[in-house]
Formats: C-alpha cells, sequence, structure tokens
C-alpha cells in the first residue's frame, strides 16, 4: 500500500520504499516513521495514529498530514514499551525550565555575533575538566572480538546540549564507540519536540530510539544501561559515568550559561535536507561549542565519536588529514571544515534568516 501510494506521488523515485524502522504502541495509538529522502531532496514522514497513516513533507507543520490509509496497521512492528516517568529526565527538564531565564542573562546575546573566544574556550575546558574522565575516550569497541562497531541502523537521539542527562547519554555513546542520528531539541523547538511528543507521548529528554532493536525509551539512566547491555556486550557502565551526574554533570550547563538550551530565533524553520555530519566526542572542549550551535539552530547531524581509541580515527584522517575534532561535514553545500570558530561562523550564517 505504502509503495502504490508513492508510486503516484510527485516526489517518488525508483529507490524502494523502506519498511518501517520502528513502530511504538502507545496505549491506543500507533506511531509509524518512514525515513525516505527521494532523488529531489525532499524528506518524507509517514505518522500512523489509531490505523491511520498521515503523509508529511514537511517536517514539523501538522497542517501538512495527509490521510492515505484508514487501515494499515503493522503488527509484526510493535514494541509494548511503557513511558517511563521519574528520575533524570524529568527532573532535568523541570529545573532547566527554571534556570533558562537566568542563564540567558549571561548567555552573551547573540550566538550569531562575534564572540569572545578566549572566554568561551576557557568555559568549555573548565566543563571538561569538570567531566574527566568520562565522555573523552573510546573504552569498548567491536572491533576488538571482530564485530561490528555500529548496529545495521544508526541510533536516533532526542536531546539538547544544555541538559545534563542529555550529556550522561552522549558520554556513554562516547565510550561505546557508537555513531547516532542527533535531533537537537532546544527549547521553542519548530520541529524535533513534536516528534517526541508523537512517538513516545510526552516532552522528555534525552529519548532514544534503536530501530534495530525496536526499542524507544526516556530516562537517561535507563537508556545508559541498555546502550552497555547491548552494545557494550552486557558489561556495567563506567564507573561513576550514572552517579556523577548528579554532581558534576551540571557544571558544564552553568559554565557555559546554558548555551545549547534555547532555539536561536533566526534559525530558519525548515531543516536541512541531507544531516550534517560532526567528528566529535562528548567532552572535547571544542567540540562542545560546535554542538551547541548545531543545538541552537536545530539542525540535525550525524554524530561520528571519534574519542582517543576510537575505529573512526582512521576515517577522520581520511577526510581531514587530521586526527583532530571538530570536523564538520555539510553534504547539502560541500562545506568541510576543521576549526570550531569556522564552523559556528558558518553555521550560523547558513542556516540563520537574513537580517533585515
Amino acid at each position: 500500500m505504502i509503495s502504490s501510494y508513492f508510486s503516484n506521488c510527485s516526489c517518488s523515485s525508483s529507490q524502494p520504499i523502506q519498511l518501517p524502522l520502528f513502530a511504538i504502541n502507545n496505549q491506543s495509538s500507533h506511531f509509524y516513521k518512514y525515513d525516505y529522502s527521494p532523488i529531489n531532496g525532499h524528506r518524507i514522514w509517514v505518522f500512523g495514529q489509531r490505523g491511520k497513516l498521515y503523509l508529511n513533507k514537511c517536517l514539523g507543520q501538522r497542517k501538512n498530514w495527509q490521510v492515505i490509509s484508514s487501515s494499515y496497521l503493522d503488527k509484526n512492528n510493535n514494541t509494548d514499551e511503557k513511558d517511563n516517568a521519574g528520575n533524570g529526565g524529568s527532573q532535568s527538564t523541570s529545573l532547566l525550565s527554571f534556570l533558562c531565564p537566568l542563564l540567558k542573562l549571561f548567555s552573551g546575546g547573540d550566538p550569531s555575533k562575534e564572540r569572545n573566544y578566549l572566554f568561551e574556550e576557557t568555559t568549555s575546558s573548565l566543563s571538561t575538566i569538570a567531566r574527566l574522565p568520562w565522555g573523552s575516550r573510546a573504552i569498548f569497541n567491536g572491533s576488538q572480538n571482530g564485530d561490528a562497531v555500529n548496529p545495521p541502523i544508526r541510533l536516533q537521539l532526542y536531546e539538547f546540549e544544555a541538559c545534563p542527562f542529555c550529556r550522561r547519554v552522549r558520554e556513554a555513546l562516547t565510550e561505546l564507540d557508537l555513531s547516532a542520528e542527533v535531533f537537537p531539541c532546544p527549547k521553542g523547538s519548530v520541529r524535533h519536540r513534536e516528534l517526541v511528543k508523537a512517538f513516545g507521548g510526552k516532552e522528555q529528554f534525552p529519548f532514544l530510539i534503536d530501530p534495530n532493536t525496536g526499542v524507544q525509551m526516556y530516562e537517561s539512566s535507563d537508556i545508559v544501561n541498555y546502550l552497555f547491555q547491548q552494545y557494550g556486550k552486557g558489561r556495567p557502565p563506567s564507573t561513576g559515568l550514572l552517579e556523577s551526574t548528579l554532581v558534576t554533570g551540571w557544571m558544564p550547563t552553568l559554565l557555559r550559561a546554558g548555551r545549547g538550551m534555547t532555539l536561536w530565533e533566526k534559525s530558519t524553520e525548515e531543516g536541512p535536507t541531507r544531516k550534517l555530519e560532526l567528528f566529535s566526542y562528548e567532552n572535547n572542549a571544542y567540540a562542545r561549542l560546535v554542538r551547541e550551535a548545531l543545538c541552537e539552530l536545530e539542525l540535525p547531524y550525524v554524530l561520528q565519536n571519534v574519542a582517543k581509541g576510537s575505529t573512526r580515527e582512521a576515517l577522520l584522517l581520511s577526510i581531514s588529514g587530521s586526527n583532530e575534532v571538530p570536523f564538520l561535514v555539510d553534504p547539502n553545500t560541500g562545506q568541510q571544515l576543521g576549526d570550531y570558530r569556522q564552523i559556528i561562523s558558518y553555521l550560523f550564517n547558513t542556516y540563520s534568516l537574513p537580517s533585515l
């Protein structure tokens, strides 16, 4: 049914339609996501609820959904995951809601303007020190036993940079040498927060989707334990990674004055056709500044973790000629940049609305 619909769609191509990457059974609602990128560049999303499928050619604009089926339901792909409420995620969201207006007073104002990079580097370096040793090296990768480092389909992480509990998950991804598709969800989000609410039933972060297993979950501690169990061959999380968040996990948020928390008011309403690609690792002081900018602009990107010991070091070297991060690749423009100051300037110049 889906294939026949797209064959008559103006956005169709000769490429085969992918089956749903995941399906979520949430009470009486069933959600399906098709990520289909035709040749002409449009991204098509399908949202299924209560036996109906809706086509959305413009991610984040609910008014563009069209009913294309009233009976389709893929029972073979359902999972029965309950919403998790409680620890890290909800506490983080409520406290950050309180801190957000206060931190913005000290954040330096317009993020697109020229910055005091000495101050930026100092506060980000102090943030790195506060979170040592977590998220600084790949302590486990599958290549040790000939296994693939990453699952066949990339993990999908909905989060925002300033959230300490989201940081906990990104640290785990670094240590497990996992890449992921990151969908930034800053406060004021026009695209990705709506998706989280549709998929899981509430706006709480972080939110992980593993299309390889059909798992979708909130709660940072649950996500970290799942990642180590599923992709760390059952080993427990690194000592102190979970426990330290409540003590030092807030330091980067405070030291960086809430950067990477709020949507930049002049960010473009439409996201790029193709995801940007960022070579990074969580506790790198310079990469942190770039991730903040990506979050404030709500730009989805492929996070390629390249911490010390990562199996991607050779890939990064072949692309950039160096092992240094951050390194940004924008397939929409062909731009490749390795200096964090140039990257930040490029992102705001390219993905901000023009000044009047």
